[in-house]
């Protein structure tokens, strides 16, 4: 077991040296050339229709520079990926794909099934990976709770804050909210969490109660929290280092959708070529799979990095540092616990 006399304060320059040992692969150089390939298609198709407010805003989005934030791009990801799932709805394709009216209309048919069932695959893995990294950072936190009823109260109240959050969202879902209503709400409640985590570093907020119970936590590990969210703290040299190639493929998820919703709905004037079609399945082929090995990579880093530090390799025992007493209260009193 460690102690925590060998750890370090978590700083830029101890995060990048950390980062030297996970070199990310480079993304194939054909990645940007077919983010502007389609944006190239979709300039085309206002030919045949002039752009609604909806789609000048996707067009600008498309065109415009990534958020900054590893995790703010990942939940732009999971958020694009249902956006272009629901246009690929069979139920909502022009009457001649879901008709199948011709030969090519078929042909097309097959290739927008194969993207909705990659991206479907890989919008199930990012959703898996964001739950796993939660509760890997939850269960990291509570191996500094000691064992006893406080832990206990701590995961309750962590199961209740998340069923609100999700009522919140099933709120927005029934009053017709969009997708992208659903994912402004989820990223709120994301930054919400952070914002928490950050107090727990503080002592603030909801955690100053909660950090007098936390058992042996390192001071360096309780200051990298308290700097989480700030712009230029420790963290943004993961941005610096992994956040270009991501960006590359938040702008293709974005191309993508963009062409797809265009080509979709100005079928009955223009049908897709085969070279379109084919343009389409080959982003959609490489966005997928780039996008899995980013997600594959990034969890390795995570789950190795030095700011995630159990109570046991930080040479802190919770369970030996439990101080409670029984108190015996008879039948008609009461007796007040400060908690």
């Amino acid at each position: 077991m460690t102690t925590t006399e060998g750890l370090v304060p978590i700083t830029r320059d101890y995060l990048a040296r950390y980062y030297d040992k996970y070199p990310l692969p480079p993304i194939p150089d054909g990645v940007t050339a077919l983010s502007a390939r389609l944006r190239a298609l979709s300039a085309e198709l206002a030919a045949a229709s002039p752009f609604s407010p909806e789609e000048e805003h996707l067009k600008q989005e498309a065109s415009g520079v990534p958020a900054h934030k590893i995790d703010e791009n990942m939940w732009k990801n999971r958020e694009q990926m249902e956006e272009i799932l629901f246009l690929l709805n069979k139920s909502r394709r022009p009457v001649a794909l879901q008709q199948k009216s011709t030969p090519e209309d078929a042909e097309i048919v097959s290739t927008l099934d194969d993207c909705e069932t990659k991206l479907k695959e890989m919008l199930k893995k990012l959703e898996q990976f964001q739950l796993k990294n939660a509760d890997n950072v939850f269960n990291t936190v509570m191996t500094y709770m000691p064992q006893d009823f406080r832990g206990t109260l701590i995961r309750q109240q962590r199961e209740r804050s998340e069923r609100n959050k999700q009522a919140e969202v099933d709120a927005v879902v029934s009053a017709g909210g969009s997708i992208h209503d659903r994912y402004a709400l989820l990223w709120k409640q994301q930054m919400d969490r952070r914002v928490q985590l950050a107090q727990l570093g503080s002592a603030t907020g909801v955690y100053k109660t909660l950090v007098r119970y936390l058992v042996g936590v390192p001071q360096v590990l309780l200051d990298f929290i308290r700097q989480i969210n700030d712009a230029n703290g420790p963290m943004e040299v993961q941005r610096e280092r992994y956040g270009p190639a991501l960006y590359t493929l938040t702008k293709l998820v974005l191309a993508v959708r963009l062409y797809l919703h265009l080509s979709l709905a100005r079928y009955g004037q223009k049908k897709i070529g085969k070279d379109d079609i084919a343009v389409l399945q080959q982003a959609v082929v490489i966005y997928t799979e780039e996008f899995g090995k980013f997600t594959t990579f990034i969890g390795e880093v995570f789950v190795n990095a030095p700011f995630f530090i159990s109570a046991e390799d930080a040479g802190a025992d919770s369970r030996k540092n439990d101080e409670y007493r029984e108190t015996i209260i008879p039948a008609g009193k009461t007796h007040e616990v400060p908690f």
